[in-house]
């Protein structure tokens, strides 16, 4: 099986608490005392999952001050869409062609 970069993103997106997290920050920008509030999580916690998700390149991080605002990448999402859309085009394609592979 060929494993992509979408793929891992999906993988990571995986996680209920990371998925959480991205939604709250296409909404806009955060710090982590604002996410432990929102989600309930431990700070060590949801410090973790900043981390995964900021090296699958989802997010980014902003100092300020003494705290560190993090912001969702949606170029990052748009390439995940368009992986899936196209896996999407591919299967109607293949559906339309009555393709499959014979057993031995």
């Amino acid at each position: 099986m060929v494993m992509s970069v979408e793929a891992d993103v999906l993988r990571v997106l995986a996680d209920p608490l990371r998925a959480r997290i991205v939604t709250l920050l296409a909404e806009e920008a955060l710090c982590t005392c604002h996410l432990v509030e929102e989600t309930g999580a431990r700070q060590t916690n949801v410090s973790n999952h900043l981390r995964v998700l900021r090296h699958a390149g989802l997010v980014e991080a902003e100092p300020s001050g003494r705290f560190t605002y993090y912001r969702l990448r949606p170029d990052a999402l748009d390439a995940v869409a368009v992986w899936l859309g196209d896996l999407a085009a591919t299967a109607r394609a293949v559906q339309g062609e009555g393709r499959r592979r014979p057993c031995t």
